[in-house]
């Protein structure tokens, strides 16, 4: 099955395995740098003829990429292979927090990428997998994963309610969790809905899971006050939704959430940490939650946000807002610059 060889491709990602990818004419054979070891690599391509690929604006930011190839921080770029670029190497190449501890060696030369969109999409399953985005990689490959397996893997359309249970909270005590999961077995939504139906539209907090913020209590985000904020402004409004959607750190995962804060503390903003790490500013798809909503049977929503691109996908998948309420929480000493980021760089009306 398609979400079969998707799920099974991630895990081998994750175990350092190589996996193929194809569009259908052509295909490239895999391995991730960042979960893979010199041993493997010696096994992968024992002749020394992989490149390396990676994102244009990791590439950009070693000057190995002009600003037209950067404008898309997911495009692949890939480098010709070289004496010199053994696995350590590759290593440096791919994770920014080795650039002030480890010299590189170079030259380095970045060349025609071949199929692209297969290189592309080899850049979406490292992410998909929590890897940073970059892979030893040949031409070819046997018995490859399909584009095609791939896009019907991250299709919000497969999500299905898989159960519901009462579930009392601080802020109603009559709330109710459903938890929904896609057939591929991917990551699990929830959502807890406060109140009941009135005949209006419910107020709809969409909050992306932040394990600091939401469970540790972090300082430098303004995640785990939205969170209860927007428990009390639900209840309060007589009934609504907040959507828990599993896309920590902006949709590229916990661990490289932990390595664009190593970043922060080395003087990047969010956004410049995230495309430091070959990520796109924002990968989050709010279109998981409009298919919440819509089973949910909700068409009609006011949602809790300051960010303009919420209301926008959510439109565009089907969902009406017919009312933006603003959401704005008190800033501190350490989530300042990020707050101003927000509004600065990432269009937040705070």
């Amino acid at each position: 099955m398609t979400e079969g060889r998707v799920a099974r491709a991630i895990d081998a990602l994750r175990r350092g395995w190589p996996i193929a990818l194809g569009d259908g004419d052509r295909a490239m054979s895999l391995l991730p740098i960042e979960s893979a070891d010199a041993g493997q690599l010696a096994t992968f391509d024992p002749e020394g003829r992989a490149d390396v690929l990676i994102s244009a604006s990791r590439a950009e930011t070693l000057k190995l990429a002009n600003q037209r190839e950067a404008a898309d921080p997911g495009h692949a770029v890939r480098v010709e292979r070289a004496p010199w670029l053994e696995f350590d190497t590759a290593t440096a190449l791919a994770d920014p927090a080795l650039d002030l501890a480890t010299p590189l060696k170079g030259p380095f030369r970045a060349i025609e990428v071949g199929a692209q969109q297969v290189a592309d999409c080899a850049l979406d399953l490292a992410r998909m997998a929590g890897l940073l985005p970059a892979f030893f990689v040949l031409d070819g490959g046997s018995a490859p994963v399909l584009l095609s397996d791939v896009a019907d893997f991250a299709d919000p359309a497969r999500l299905r309610i898989a159960t519901r249970a009462r579930l009392p909270v601080e802020a109603d005590e009559g709330a109710e969790i459903v938890a929904f999961r896609s057939s591929d077995g991917g990551d699990m939504h929830v959502a807890l809905i406060l109140g009941q139906p009135n005949g209006q539209p419910p107020v709809v907090r969409l909050h992306s899971e932040c394990l600091t913020g939401d469970v540790l209590g972090s300082l430098k985000c303004d995640c785990g006050p939205q969170l209860h904020g927007a428990l009390k402004e639900i209840a309060g409004a007589g009934w609504g939704i907040l959507l828990y959607l599993r896309q920590e750190g902006r949709g590229i995962g916990l661990i490289n959430k932990l390595r664009a804060y190593a970043l922060q503390d080395q003087g990047f903003d969010t956004v410049d940490a995230n495309t430091r790490l070959g990520f796109r500013v924002d990968t989050r798809d709010f279109r998981v939650a409009a298919r919440m909503l819509e089973l949910l049977g909700q068409r009609q929503v006011r949602l809790l946000t300051n960010n303009p691109a919420k209301v926008a996908e959510l439109e565009r998948a089907g969902i009406e807002v017919v009312e933006r309420v603003p959401h704005k929480m008190a800033a501190n000493p350490y989530n300042e610059k990020y707050l101003a980021t927000k509004r600065d760089r990432t269009g937040h009306q705070l």
